[in-house]
């Protein structure tokens, strides 16, 4: 009730103002990311990276064998082997401190201790979450660009044929795998198969801007050489840029770059309506059908797919999506106004999707679609491991995989804690580049083929 309804000789012994005796959560992202990957401990005494090897399979035999060459000790056989390709795992150390001074957390309105606890636990899993989806869109530490690699756009249009050309992002034009599976850069000998506008180019080298003006989420713009000159026409500004080997990138209505990406008109509901490149159940199966294509293993049975909530909206727009749930007023899909599993997807919203300033038509939202193997996590296997007694032991805790450390007080008043988290690791993504047409015949030509990005409106 109202202090106002107190008694007036009442009001003046009723204490007003007074801070509330905890501390409130703020708002935090939803995490979701790092849960696609693959756990790996990074053994201790090997360095700061690790090489790891990928076998692929022999190749099929259809035909049969010539009774005539069945001699000899080697019956007419001749001898083939399995293809092999590498990716490296780096490891870093990340962390963050806070100090508290126990003297003023005995004055406090409440647990300072417990409230920086929370916190920095709650920063350091953001902060795993947000490495992960850097890794898997940005790709930084394989080589080969992430799954937004190797599919850009000319940012620069060409007044004549030439053998240089500006793009906004030059990730995953840089490196490709030789034939024994290493990753290798680009070069006169070591050229990458790169389709600009309507045709085939080799590329033989790649530049990065000194002043970056990228539009892409963690881009790289940079300038592309190509080893015989690029049409004025396929040169021309916003034509796409796509190498042979980049992974999938969908956009509804089949736009082939981001900047094409055209916004909604009329208002909703009316018939004048017209949705534009918002995400829609077909791109969504179109994701799911190339990953089926390379035989990519599902995640419990479902791909994930990790999206914003624009783009879930975007996804409760679209007709065919209504159509499937036509009179189904009681799905759990309306009732909650969220999908969780549908068609073979599980829809994981998340507020960690990177986002696109708009360039034009509206901001540019990205979901990625992916099944399980599409991430490694390397976590060095030595944390928080220290040859100290068991009592010291007791201010060193590992939580899920992360080492949360509370040190006692060193300075001369014994007041001042140092409550602080670390965690030693990275992220790589595997390549499949031995899974070719001769292994899997629908398999695509992409080096990355675990993980298909959507971009939409």
């Amino acid at each position: 009730m109202s202090i106002s309804n107190f008694p007036a000789q009442l009001q003046p012994i009723v204490q007003q103002g007074f801070l509330a005796r905890e501390f409130q959560d703020g708002l935090q992202s939803r995490l979701g990311f790092r849960a696609i990957a693959d756990r790996e401990s990074f053994p201790n005494r090997i360095g700061e990276t690790v090489t790891k090897t990928r076998k692929g399979l022999k190749a099929p035999v259809t035909t049969p064998l010539n009774p005539s060459t069945n001699s000899n000790f080697d019956n007419g056989l001749s001898p083939s082997s399995w293809s092999v390709e590498q990716y490296v795992l780096s490891i870093n150390q990340y962390g963050d401190t806070i100090d508290l001074n126990v003297i003023t957390d005995g004055v406090g309105i409440a647990s300072q201790f417990l409230a920086n606890a929370r916190t920095n636990g709650v920063q350091a899993m953001q902060s795993l979450d947000r490495i992960a989806r850097n890794t898997l869109f940005g790709g930084a530490q394989n080589g080969v660009g992430g799954y937004l690699g190797g599919n850009t756009r000319v940012i620069s249009a060409l007044s004549s044929a030439a053998t240089t050309l500006r793009v906004d992002d030059v990730r995953g034009f840089a490196s490709v795998l030789n034939t024994y599976g290493q990753v290798v850069s680009v070069g006169a000998t070591s050229g990458m198969t790169v389709t600009v506008g309507s045709n085939a180019y080799t590329v033989s080298a790649v530049s990065a801007d000194a002043v970056n003006i990228s539009t892409a989420p963690g881009g790289v713009s940079g300038t592309l050489t190509f080893t015989t000159n690029v049409s004025v026409s396929d040169g021309a500004a916003a034509q796409p840029v796509i190498a042979a080997t980049a992974p999938l990138v969908l956009r509804p209505n089949g736009r082939l770059t981001t900047a094409a990406l055209t916004a909604p008109t009329g208002t909703y509901g009316s018939a004048s309506y017209v949705p534009g490149d918002t995400l829609g159940i077909q791109t969504v199966l179109g994701a799911v059908a190339a990953l089926r294509m390379n035989n990519v293993p599902t995640v419990d049975g479902a791909y994930h797919c990790y999206l914003d909530d624009q783009q879930m909206l975007g996804l409760f727009r679209d007709g065919d999506f209504k159509y499937l749930y036509r009179g189904a007023y009681g799905s759990e899909a309306y009732q909650s106004g969220s999908v969780v599993e549908l068609l073979g997807v599980r829809f994981i919203p998340t507020t960690e999707a990177p986002l696109q300033a708009s360039l034009g038509a509206g901001p540019i939202h990205r979901a990625i679609v992916c099944g399980k193997g599409a991430l490694i996590e390397g976590d060095y296997a030595d944390m928080a491991k220290l040859d100290i007694p068991d009592a010291e032991r007791s201010l060193i805790e590992r939580v899920d995989d992360v080492v949360m450390v509370t040190r006692e007080p060193l300075d001369r008043l014994k007041q001042i804690i140092a409550q602080s988290w670390y965690w030693i690791g990275g992220f790589a993504l595997p390549t499949d580049a031995t899974a070719n047409t001769s292994i899997i015949p629908t398999a695509t030509n992409s080096y990355l083929k675990r993980g298909v990005v959507i971009e939409s409106l």
